[in-house]
């Protein structure tokens, strides 16, 4: 499932054994943070309510579904 114009294409979705979704994004080899060749970007939606985001430039995003959140920039640092 391509998405022309948008400047990444979906390399993969779908809903593990525990019942969660998840989404992956290929922004291509200029912007891969992850190692050539794998999605750089993705993202999972749990079944507690809780969802977790690894974006293009390496920073994450974690919410626990109760009002509690972490995000990590590309850096590292919290």
């Amino acid at each position: 499932m391509s998405s022309s114009g948008k400047g990444y294409s979906y390399t993969g979705s779908g809903t593990n054994s525990q019942g969660n979704h998840y989404c992956s994004r290929d922004y291509g080899t200029g912007s891969d943070s992850n190692g050539s060749g794998r999605g750089d970007a993705y993202h999972y939606s749990n079944s507690n309510g809780s969802y977790y985001y690894s974006n293009s430039n390496g920073s994450t995003y974690y919410n626990d579904g109760k009002g509690g959140s972490t995000y990590t920039p590309s850096s590292g640092k919290k």
